[in-house]
């Protein structure tokens, strides 16, 4: 299975110290076994507005898909990526029928 990462939507805040720190990331996973199949996942990562370290912030500019992805990464490891990507591998064991081999349509 290859999974790809892609974020799809970022909300920022302006706090006193930073300008448009990211509080909020929309995502989504998707895995292809070797057949072609695919399985998505979409997802929503919070980070909280009180962790903000203005020494160590990166600005909005100087951000990457990369560094972006690694926060999300980060809060997703473990038994919740394992959660995903069974989700991922469910959608693929679906048998997807569509028009015209539906059974009315034959």
């Amino acid at each position: 299975m290859t999974y790809t990462w892609e974020i799809t939507e970022i909300k920022t805040v302006d706090t006193e110290n930073v300008t448009d720190a990211v509080v909020q990331t929309y995502w989504k996973k998707t895995g292809t076994d070797t057949d072609g199949n695919t399985g998505t996942f979409s997802g929503a990562t919070p980070f909280l507005q009180s962790l903000i370290n203005p020494e160590t912030f990166i600005p909005y500019t100087e951000l990457t898909e990369e560094i972006v992805l690694g926060w999300i990464q980060n809060v997703v490891v473990g038994s919740y990526e394992e959660h995903i990507n069974e989700k991922i591998q469910n959608q693929i064991n679906l048998k997807s029928i569509k028009e015209p081999n539906l059974p009315w349509a034959l």
